[in-house]
């Protein structure tokens, strides 16, 4: 067994060719439209009333919203609404919600600087939400599909290379393998992680239940749903979890996270600012349920790193556990049961060989049917999952 992970970065899926992107394959691949539908696109912004006659456009730094009006605003104007006999076309701006999958905000703003109810003017109007924001909106937006009767597709951190690689696929392919995958990891009872830093050795069990699991596929032709783009991952809710992970922040300390009872209640310096640590503790301590474990993920897809995570968990080999909020996933954690309601974000945690390299998983292994089987090897698919994957 490999006790530690040479960072990499996988040049097989870098090298892989992707067809050039197409808005209107897109939607027509994940959406299924009918014709006469509504459609629409939303972005964040630090003050929404910037989208007042594109004036957001004269900053530089504001790449993730261009990419939403060059590529998909412009896009639908430009020919793909036609082409798919669809209506609407029109962008909104709301508030940045400062994390991931925060509740968003009641008001949003058009170009022609009016304030707008969202509930009133975008979720009950259109029959497809397009949002391309900052941060996740998959949660909230879930939570109105389903009260509204819209569909829709998250597509956060919008990049070149996310255009280029993961919202070129088709993913009538990335649900096929995705399937392959899903069957022979589904009822598992338990999975269990291996993490080596600074020569030490932890793990983390997590309890499954033999629960079905769930795919994330990119498809969402039925009935009121989001899909979160790109797509290709594998996951469940863990019913418990218990053991200890070293985790990245984002100012680069690793801390060790002690988990039981399925909740971080406490994490531990190995390296980095003890501050960060201090005001994690301060609010596991305030509020317990930030620590909850919400979700367990494996990548599914052969896609090259784009710096951004909503990509990059969806590549095979790579594994992440989420905190939070879970109930857009099927979990029981709403916003409702946190102490503060800005504290309840959905924070995936990525293991990764581009973003974790000094954090080795030498292995990930599944007991499901009475049978154990190794899933990962060193950021690699274990024998076990290329033969799901080959079948």
């Amino acid at each position: 067994m490999s006790t530690t992970a040479t960072p990499r970065t996988p040049a097989n899926f870098t090298d892989r060719q992707f067809p050039p992107f197409s808005l209107a394959r897109l939607l027509r691949t994940v959406f299924a439209p009918k014709p006469g539908q509504r459609v629409c696109v939303l972005i964040d912004l630090e003050d929404p009333r910037d989208i007042t006659d594109f004036r957001f456009l004269k900053n530089p730094d504001l790449s993730i919203q261009r990419n939403a009006h060059d590529v998909v605003f412009c896009g639908l104007r430009e020919g793909v609404l036609a082409e798919l006999g669809l209506t609407g076309g029109e962008m909104f701006a709301y508030e940045v919600t400062g994390g991931s999958n925060l509740d968003l905000p009641e008001n949003a703003f058009t170009p022609a600087g009016t304030e707008v109810k969202m509930a009133e003017a975008i979720y009950s109007k259109y029959d497809i939400v397009l949002c391309v924001s900052t941060y996740s909106a998959t949660a909230p937006l879930t939570a109105f599909a389903k009260k509204f009767g819209f569909r829709g597709a998250t597509m956060h951190g919008m990049n070149a290379t996310i255009l280029r690689s993961g919202l070129a696929v088709d993913y009538d392919d990335v649900s096929r393998e995705a399937e392959k995958l899903r069957l022979g990891m589904t009822r598992a009872d338990w999975v269990e992680i291996d993490f080596i830093f600074d020569g030490q050795r932890h793990t983390l069990h997590l309890d499954l239940g033999a629960q079905e699991a769930q795919k994330s596929h990119g498809l969402c032709r039925g009935g009121p749903d989001i899909a979160n783009l790109p797509a290709g991952e594998i996951y469940y809710v863990p019913v418990d979890v218990r053991g200890e992970f070293p985790m990245r922040y984002g100012d680069g300390t690793i801390g060790l996270q002690h988990v039981k009872g399925g909740r971080i209640f406490k994490a531990e310096l190995l390296r980095g600012n003890a501050k960060t640590i201090e005001e994690h503790n301060a609010k596991l301590t305030s509020d317990p349920v930030t620590g909850e474990l919400g979700e367990l993920g494996f990548g599914t897809q052969r896609l090259p790193v784009s710096g951004r995570d909503i990509q990059d968990e969806k590549i095979l080999g790579t594994m992440h556990v989420a905190t939070g909020r879970s109930d857009h996933l099927g979990g029981k954690l709403t916003p409702d049961r946190f102490a503060n309601r800005k504290n309840a974000t959905h924070d995936d945690i990525l293991f990764s060989p581009t973003k974790t390299p000094d954090i080795a998983v030498p292995q990930v292994r599944m007991s499901r049917n009475g049978q154990t089987v190794v899933l990962i090897e060193g950021y690699e698919p274990a024998a076990y999952m290329r033969s799901l994957l080959e079948a």
